[in-house]
């Protein structure tokens, strides 16, 4: 009986929908990022002001890595970007749970170092929902 009742769970955990992305608690989240990081419309509203630390996330998603005009990105982030990769949601949440992790991933380079140096704790893929869908 143990046996079926656990089966019964396991199936019906595998069953249930992955819970979807939040852009409006991914919006709340971003309060996080404004220290660094402005979205800015290509018109120059602001969206969300912010720093300029970091680059304008406005169109982040669909951008390739690394590519925002008149932003210097360090060594490790341009040769990823070089390699065409294309920012998507599932990637920026990925970042932004540990820059430093997934550039080492991205380039084999145990010493790849990001200019970004904090890591979102939680809700990436919620900011990466929101980020996706200010540019739409």
């Amino acid at each position: 009986m143990k046996i079926s009742l656990y089966a019964t769970l396991a199936a019906f955990a595998f069953a249930v929908p992955a819970m979807a992305q939040d852009a409006a608690v991914g919006e709340k989240e971003f309060a996080k990022c404004k220290a660094c990081h402005m979205i800015q419309a290509p018109d120059g509203t602001d969206i969300v002001k912010g720093g300029k630390t970091g680059p304008n996330l406005y169109g982040v998603i669909g951008r390739q890595v690394a590519s925002e005009e008149g932003f210097k990105y360090k060594d490790s982030i341009a040769a990823v970007g070089e390699t065409g990769l294309v920012w998507d949601e599932a990637e920026l949440a990925a970042y932004a749970t540990d820059p430093k992790a997934w550039l080492v991933e991205k380039t084999g380079d145990s010493g790849a170092k990001t200019g970004m140096t904090f890591k979102l704790k939680s809700k990436q893929a919620d900011v990466a929902a929101y980020l996706a869908s200010v540019a739409q």
